[in-house]
């Protein structure tokens, strides 16, 4: 195998007495060497392949082969090309010369002309670590000094591919990219079946199914911010057939990006697939200085000849591993005022309410928005946004004393900010009108009563670490932020980039690279505190900014029933440890199923605790107790899911310790349309040793009530996997949660 690179390097070290003509002649020659590049996990593999004119092809992605050797024959089996729209299966498809399919880029040279040609110029591929191996290929246009690098980090045990692209701009000028995705990728089998999740407030991560037919189906956001509000940049897709849970070829990817994205799913002539994801080229035509390098998002995926059942399991696994802020560490269970006290609060009140969580046995209280505000008080959410000063009428000793009132108590202290974002009626608003997103011709439109902040802005984004700054300076014990963001962006324009002479196509990137600015900065020097992503329901969780944050808020819909659906959904992409479940009033389903369904994530109470009955307060006492002996296997348990709310009356989904000694099982009865007997057969388990032997034990009992599960048999784990067990659910017994304990 030829690195090109170095070819030419050495070919041309050789002085002068070698002419530049026949450099040239070498370099040719090196240029037209067949160099193969797979790109391998334990047990996928990815190859790409340039041909005698030094374009780069994708030619395989599929299961790993035990000879490698065979990847060099791949293409030569296939007949690709087509003169009508170029050839489809380019690794990074450019527009403007010989391609006339969908590009992945799309530039204005400094000299104004719209062509793009890459061609290979070399690669390399390093280990990092036991597990991890990175390929890095290098592209060049051969008319002119810009780079394009290809990067590939694939992680071995967990079958995972982190896929970016970095451009460089070696031109004497600018150079315009009106389109610059992060992976382009082409993917031969018959039949292409792309699960999306769509959505709506309160409607959030809906599955939808469909199989792909020619054309192009695109998934995208231009809303700016909490961009997974109506559609998210997760997908499933399956090869040869629907998704399905244990078996069949599946794909299961993320772009990590928090702003506007734009998946591009293209079945082509030949009834492939073409793959091209990326920021969403949508009014973000970027312009790159000379000099410049600009690095998109990544294209996170993980394939599985076993369905989505193995190939979520592998992305949880990345995910606590490698990517999750503390994924393999611990989490707080909490009580949270919102839902008791709205906006309508004082000192009295909150500390009573640390009654209630003492009482309940959680970790910490969180306060939540209404705490600031003192020229506009936030009484509602229509003012005081972007104030972050204690509003002293509710909090007349401020929030240090809330914070020692609460250790005194036992509890640790947690604060809510909205910190991107200002209320019109506000003070920030009045001084700083120029940090605000708005044309300043158009009428502003209000999303809750709020604009969003020129995050593009170094001073915007010193304001807002401020904030977080400010919080910590005053309160050394603060254990926890939960941070909001409600707004999209309307009239999107900016006074920093028109102030700078930078272009408004800017703002979109901008706004999420500053975020990103500030995240790192509080990162830095407060590396371990837990944040929450909220943004009143699941839209921003994705995992470029779950580098910075250990969790995040599925949706603002606690109904818990709608909530299994949810939480089975994200759990496709997202280990329990990321997920916060909260118990709230929502709902008519008695306390023990609302308590039993937030445990399959990171429990929280946002319910008043005094106004429980003394039934329900003793269950929830027993229940966070019961929580903290196998909260362990729910956040870093291997998971599966065993049957679908969308395919059953009854859900179930487990947890399984690594060693395979113990094992949490919830099972649920969401569809009350059913006769009594809900579960007329047992419920396979899966991921036990089928060697041990187990005791099946009912746990979260309501007092008063006794188990319709026998705790007296010993099982095998071959047993429990190919019989299973009835955890008797029916009309009066509607959630179930049921331990599994090795016996010795």
């Amino acid at each position: 195998m030829i690195n090109t690179n170095r070819l030419k390097t050495l070919v041309c070290r050789f002085g002068s007495g070698l002419s530049l003509l026949l450099c040239m002649a070498f370099m040719q020659a090196a240029a037209q060497q067949v160099v193969t590049i797979p790109i391998t996990t334990d047990n996928h593999a990815l190859v790409l392949q340039t041909d005698q004119e030094s374009r780069l092809w994708m030619v395989y992605f599929g299961d790993k082969m035990t000879d490698s050797n065979g990847y060099a024959h791949v293409l030569s089996q296939y007949s690709l090309k087509d003169d009508n729209a170029g050839i489809y299966n380019n690794a990074y498809t450019p527009a403007g010369t010989w391609n006339l399919s969908e590009p992945a880029i799309q530039v204005v040279h400094a000299d104004g002309n719209t062509s793009l040609e890459l061609k290979y110029a070399g690669h390399q591929t390093k280990r990092e670590g036991d597990d991890v191996m990175t390929t890095v290929i290098k592209l060049q246009d051969p008319q002119y000094k810009f780079t394009v690098e290809l990067f590939y980090k694939a992680w071995q045990n967990e079958n995972v591919i982190e896929q970016w692209t970095e451009i460089s701009n070696g031109e004497s000028g600018p150079v315009v990219l009106q389109k610059y995705a992060s992976a382009n990728l082409y993917l031969t089998r018959k039949d292409f079946y792309l699960t999306s999740f769509q959505g709506e407030y309160l409607k959030e991560m809906q599955p939808y199914e469909e199989k792909l037919l020619r054309g192009i189906k695109s998934v995208d956001t231009k809303l700016g911010t909490r961009a997974m509000l109506l559609g998210t940049p997760n997908f499933i897709l399956s090869f040869g057939g629907p998704a399905r849970e244990n078996s069949g070829s599946v794909m299961l990817a993320q772009l990590a990006w928090s702003g506007n994205y734009k998946l591009d799913f293209e079945i082509d002539s030949y009834q492939n697939l073409r793959l091209i994801a990326g920021i969403n080229p949508y009014a973000s035509a970027y312009t790159l200085r000379s000099g410049q390098r600009f690095k998109t998002p990544s294209l996170i995926y993980t394939v599985s000849s076993h369905g989505t059942g193995e190939a979520s399991r592998q992305l949880q696994s990345w995910a606590r591993d490698y990517r999750v802020l503390d994924g393999k560490g611990s989490r707080l269970t909490l009580l949270n005022n919102w839902e008791a006290t709205y906006f309508d609060f004082d000192e009295t009140k909150i500390q009573n309410l640390y009654k209630d969580a003492k009482s309940l046995g959680v970790d910490m209280f969180l306060l939540d928005d209404g705490w600031f505000g003192n020229k506009y008080p936030r009484n509602s959410d229509n003012a005081g946004l972007g104030d972050w000063q204690e509003n002293v009428k509710k909090l007349p000793h401020g929030i240090g004393y809330l914070v020692k009132e609460a250790t005194a108590a036992g509890l640790k202290f947690g604060i809510w900010i909205e910190p991107e974002m200002v209320n019109p009626k506000s003070e920030l608003y009045e001084k700083h009108l120029d940090w605000v997103i708005r044309e300043p011709n158009r009428p502003e439109k209000y999303y809750r009563n709020q604009l969003v902040l020129d995050l593009a802005n170094p001073e915007v984004q010193d304001f807002v670490f401020g904030i977080v700054d400010g919080l910590f300076a005053k309160n050394s014990a603060l254990a926890f932020i939960k941070w909001d963001c409600n707004a999209v962006i309307y009239n999107a324009h900016s006074i920093y980039l028109e102030k700078n002479k930078l272009p408004q196509t800017h703002l979109y990137v901008e706004y999420v690279k500053g975020l990103y600015k500030v995240l790192e900065r509080i990162r830095a020097k407060y590396p371990a505190v837990p944040m929450m992503l909220c943004s009143g329901g699941g839209g921003r969780a994705d995992y470029e900014l779950l580098k910075y944050f250990t969790e995040f808020w599925p949706s603002d819909d606690t109904e818990p029933i709608e909530r299994i659906f949810l939480q089975w959904n994200y759990s496709y992409f997202f280990p329990a440890i990321t997920t916060d479940c909260h118990v709230t009033d929502w709902g008519h389903q008695p306390i023990k199923f609302r308590v039993d369904v937030a445990s399959m994530g990171k429990l929280g109470f946002d319910i008043v605790a005094s106004k429980l009955s003394p039934s329900d307060l003793e269950f929830c006492r027993s229940a966070i107790k019961n929580y903290d002996s196998f909260k362990d296997l729910v956040w870093h348990g291997v998971q599966y899911r065993l049957l679908s709310p969308y395919e059953n009356p009854v859900a179930a989904i487990s947890y399984v310790s690594a060693d395979k000694s113990r094992a949490i099982l919830f099972t649920y009865l969401h569809n009350y349309r059913v006769m009594q007997t809900a579960t007329p057969r047992p419920i396979q388990l899966n991921g036990l040793d089928p060697k041990k032997k187990y005791r099946v034990k009912e746990t979260n009992l309501y007092p008063g009530t006794k188990s319709s599960v026998d705790a007296g048999p010993v099982y095998t784990g071959e047993f429990l996997m190919e019989v299973g067990i009835n955890p008797q659910v029916n009309g009066r017994r509607t959630s179930v949660v049921l331990e599994i304990s090795e016996e010795k």
